[in-house]
């Protein structure tokens, strides 16, 4: 029967994932000889202003009708808006000096061109759905040691320069257009059957101030670009000083490749500093599984002992006090302070936590391609809204077994609250890009199909969830709670809140922190990020560190007659967030060229909902895993 069962859930997988792999996009198209191709343009960007703007935001040669593409919504979050652009490309035929256009500018618009260049942005470009990438030959890094012999001694970009700097006898570097493009498209040909298949899409820049004697449209001859006598960089470049016109040219080379379209994306995913990546991954791995173990076994046999001899106590010493945790077993389950908030929080870091195992889960099997553009981003909103009722489901769970008596208010503040502060945050810094015309603001139809995510199935999805939970019993704790609450004591300076909750989150940021780098490269620097299942381990170290740590600390409070543990376990494995911002602060300054206020206003932004998110998602592990210990603990000893 488990047998049956598992070959039944193998089947549905491979089945979902081939409906999958149909989407638009993602299905194989076979081209023949003279087939056009669409050269679709998706946007401009920079990694220095982290502003996104539309292709056609500069002056670029266009169609006299332009045309956009259907896009998701992750797409849309993502800064593109692709569109088709007037390159014709036919497979299989090489095209050499081919004029795409002749265009005069004013100066404004020469200016224009000038301040993106200085800012390196980049352009992106699309064929059959593969982003144009740039060659980077690693030979030229002196920092990189190579072996001899390696034929493939280069690395890949996605998108190319649109220009460059030029320094030159004035004091100021001077900007220069990069107006022609070198194309190689590589296809690969299966035995046995008709046409090809695109496994590569590679551009070459190039900055030439164009000569010709007659102007005659397509058929104009080019003085300093011939079929026989190639584009190269030392010809003198395109200037951007002043008003004038420009002509637009590109050159198409086609070559066979041995590459399989499957694995077409390799020179995207390909991480080149593997070994490094891997060996401080393994030594990460091996010191937090080290010094977890060492703390479960230690607590476990301090608790052991504990138990045994609180049992072992002759109930005919009647007179004898309660000693060490046992002490403060009436205390210890009462309620705290602002329980519908802790609730409604303890609801949205249920929410996350679950939402994040089934997308990583998810995107194991996967489900999450590439070359389904911005499907990552649309499967995590998918997975968060879906999730909507483990929200109100935990947080009136929660909220009932702690005295609370309106869980309509509680399941409310649980469906809005957190994802009305991080949609308000991510509306405000919306608005800045909105100021700057970026294509990296949604647009209001986006907006509007978060708003329905928010409000037609989050929500519902939330109340069902706190209206089957209110249905079910309370939960009754081990212990009665006194009527007064027993006196703290003064705690030592090693014990004082403020200090153990920094602390707390140290061990759990050290488990995630070399994840955490290449997380920030794939947001900021524009670097793809596919290790989903070392992802999933990490986020499995996290949870077991998150929740040693707030044990073995409520621990020591309670030996010390403490019984104040609610908020502070939250906030303890929540404290991991605090470090996280911190590293952010420390990747800006050591790995971003980031110089104006704007951008650095954008990045600082969307870091602190990058915390806020990750303090929800761990404080809530800690306070799950306190209860539950507690509880335990508690259920074990003998009480009068």
């Amino acid at each position: 029967m488990a047998v049956r069962h598992l070959l039944l859930a193998i089947v549905l997988v491979q089945t979902v994932r081939a409906g999958f792999y149909a989407l638009p996009g993602v299905v194989p198209h076979n081209f023949e000889e003279g087939d056009e191709l669409e050269l679709k343009v998706a946007r401009i960007d920079s990694i220095k202003t982290q502003m996104p703007y539309p292709y056609y935001e500069l002056p670029f040669c266009q169609l006299d009708e332009r045309v956009h593409a259907t896009q998701q919504l992750g797409a849309s979050l993502r800064g593109d808006r692709i569109e088709l652009s007037p390159y014709k490309l036919n497979f299989e035929r090489d095209e050499a000096c081919k004029i795409l256009c002749k265009q005069t500018y004013s100066e404004d618009e020469m200016k224009k061109f000038t301040e993106k260049v200085q800012d390196r942005y980049r352009a992106y470009w699309l064929v059959d759905n593969l982003p144009v990438a740039t060659k980077v030959d690693l030979a030229d890094d002196e920092e990189k040691t190579l072996p001899t012999g390696n034929d493939e001694m280069y690395s890949y970009e996605r998108g190319y320069e649109i220009g460059q700097l030029y320094q030159s006898d004035k004091p100021e570097p001077e900007a220069l257009i990069n107006n022609h493009v070198r194309m190689t498209v590589k296809y690969h040909k299966q035995e046995g059957k008709p046409g090809a298949r695109i496994v590569a899409f590679e551009a070459e820049p190039f900055s030439v101030a164009h000569k010709y004697k007659m102007w005659e449209g397509d058929r104009t001859t080019l003085s300093t670009c011939k079929p026989l006598a190639p584009i190269s960089h030392s010809m003198p470049p395109q200037k951007l000083d002043k008003a004038g016109e420009i002509v637009w040219t590109y050159d198409i080379q086609w070559i066979e490749s041995s590459t399989r379209w499957a694995s077409r994306w390799d020179m995207y995913l390909l991480v080149t500093d593997d070994q490094v990546h891997w060996f401080s991954v393994f030594n990460s791995l091996v010191t937090v599984v080290f010094l977890s173990g060492m703390v479960a076994i230690i607590l476990l046999r301090t608790l052991n002992a504990d138990i045994n001899t609180y049992n072992e106590i002759d109930f005919e010493e009647e007179g004898k006090e309660d000693t060490g945790w046992k002490l403060v077993h009436a205390d210890v389950f009462r309620p705290p302070q602002r329980v519908n908030l802790l609730s409604a929080l303890v609801g949205t870091g249920s929410q996350l936590f679950f939402a994040g195992w089934f997308m990583l889960l998810f995107a194991c099997f996967g489900f999450v391609s590439p070359a389904h553009r911005g499907g990552l981003m649309t499967a995590m909103l998918l997975c968060f809204v879906l999730m909507g009722t483990l929200s109100g489901y935990f947080s009136v769970r929660n909220y009932k077994m702690l005295d609370g008596k309106d869980w309509k208010r509680n399941c409310a503040c649980a469906a809005l609250l957190c994802p009305g502060i991080i949609f308000s945050a991510f509306f405000l810094l919306n608005m800045v890009l909105w100021s700057q015309g970026s294509s990296g603001a949604i647009p209001f139809s986006a907006l509007l199909k978060m708003f329905f995510m928010c409000f037609g199935i989050h929500v519902p999805l939330a109340v069902t969830g706190g209206y089957f939970a209110d249905k079910r019993d309370k939960i009754e704790q081990p212990c009665r709670v006194n009527i007064l609450p027993r006196t703290l004591p003064e705690k030592e300076w090693y014990l004082q809140p403020v200090l153990t909750i920094f602390l707390g989150g140290i061990l759990p940021f050290g488990a995630i922190f070399i994840e955490l780098y290449f997380v920030l490269s794939s947001i900021w620097l524009r670097h793809y990020y596919y290790v989903f299942g070392f992802m999933l381990l990490v986020f499995l170290i996290l949870t077991i560190t998150c929740s040693e740590m707030c044990i073995v600390l409520c621990y020591i409070y309670l030996c010390h007659g403490d019984y104040e543990w609610w908020w502070r376990s939250f906030l303890t494995s929540g404290s991991c967030a605090i470090h996280v911002f911190l590293y952010s602060i420390f990747y800006y300054n050591s790995q971003l060229d980031i110089s104006k206020t704007l951008s650095m206003f954008l990045y600082f932004g969307y870091n602190l909902i990058i915390a806020f998110v990750f303090f929800i998602l761990t404080g809530t592990i800690g306070y799950q895993s306190c209860l539950m210990f507690l509880r335990r603990i508690y259920s074990e000893i003998k009480l009068d």
